[in-house]
């Protein structure tokens, strides 16, 4: 490529310096000689780019757009996502594992002072504690040297247990504390899995007798149906059954009084004399009724009584008939 400079410089005066015009010469000479230099290099990057096609590589392009431009960051995650991955990680890490399922059962024995006190005092707490007493049993002892016991059947909500138990053994002496726990976690699980399974099949058979079908189809359906809901209904009865247990805990209360009961005073001579004489005369008339009453069982049955004695006397005379003895002809004399 030529490139054509073109300096127009104004005609030098007549009267000028020989000195300034050499200058200028200089001047001009240094100044082509640098446009030169600057316009080389640019049109062997035309040339280059002509012979090519007219149009640099795409790869040289990218390269050169890439070494231009500066490294981007990576594209931040919308504010959205953000907090939806970080609600997601939160949940995940603050979900705490399943707590085991079981089913709690405590017995108590609590030596006390009072019994009847104590029993007010049960009722009481077991109200506060919103639970419910299932059974209470007080006898008293006939031997005064036998302490005197009740025995009270307690349900709580299971979260109040620890509680119950507490206020409890506050009643007296504490002599025998025990608790038990059975785990049922894996017995709820599998329940409710088949209770799933059994709904799942349950509407397929509804879905099936929908269609149109011979009758014995039908009574088939209808036949598996019922069985299927028969299933359904045990096992959630016994679902119930085992969240009742799980949510509630028993409690066996027994209650000793600390000293044995109060011997009773012993009664009066005339007291005692007038209790036998009472006892005697009912005795009396009790014998006397009953001796009535066997007479007319008696005569009720009396012909009966009659057969069997004629019975037995014909059988008796029968057996003492003598025997006739055989008579024997005499032999005659030889």
């Amino acid at each position: 490529m030529k490139t054509h400079l073109k300096i127009n410089s104004p005609p030098p005066k007549p009267n000028s310096n020989p000195a300034n015009n050499s200058t200028t010469r200089f001047a001009v000479v240094a100044f082509l000689t640098l446009s030169s230099a600057i316009a080389l290099p640019s049109c062997g990057g035309a040339q280059l780019s002509s012979d090519t096609g007219g149009a640099a590589s795409p790869s040289s392009r990218e390269n050169q757009v890439a070494a231009s431009a500066p490294q981007s960051a990576p594209a931040p995650e919308p504010p959205a996502e953000r907090s939806k991955t970080a609600g997601v990680s939160k949940k995940v890490a603050e979900t705490p594992a399943t707590r085991p399922q079981l089913i709690k059962k405590a017995e108590l024995s609590v030596v006390v002072k009072s019994i009847d006190a104590s029993t007010k005092s049960v009722t009481n707490i077991v109200e506060k504690q919103q639970g419910d007493i299932l059974g209470f049993q007080n006898q008293k002892p006939p031997d005064s040297s036998v302490r005197q016991t009740a025995s009270v059947e307690i349900r709580v909500p299971q979260e109040r247990l620890e509680t119950t138990l507490q206020a409890l053994a506050k009643l007296g002496t504490v002599e025998n504390r025990s608790l038990t726990a059975e785990d049922v976690t894996n017995q709820l699980v599998d329940n409710e899995a088949r209770l799933r399974n059994l709904r799942k099949s349950e509407e397929m058979v509804l879905k099936i007798m929908e269609r149109s079908g011979s009758v014995g189809d039908v009574l088939k359906a209808a036949q598996e149906l019922s069985n299927i809901r028969e299933s359904i209904e045990r096992i959630d009865a016994q679902l119930k059954s085992l969240r009742t247990q799980v949510a509630y805990s028993t409690i066996s209360l027994t209650l000793e009084a600390a000293v044995s009961a109060q011997q009773t005073t012993e009664p009066s001579l005339g007291l005692r004399v007038q209790e036998t004489w009472g006892k005697a005369t009912h005795s009396v008339g009790e014998l006397t009724v009953g001796l009535f009453g066997l007479g007319i069982w008696l005569l009720a049955y009396s012909p009966y009584f009659l057969l069997i004695a004629a019975a037995v006397y014909g059988f008796n005379r029968f057996k003492k008939q003598p025997s006739v003895p055989q008579i024997q002809e005499p032999k005659p004399p030889q």
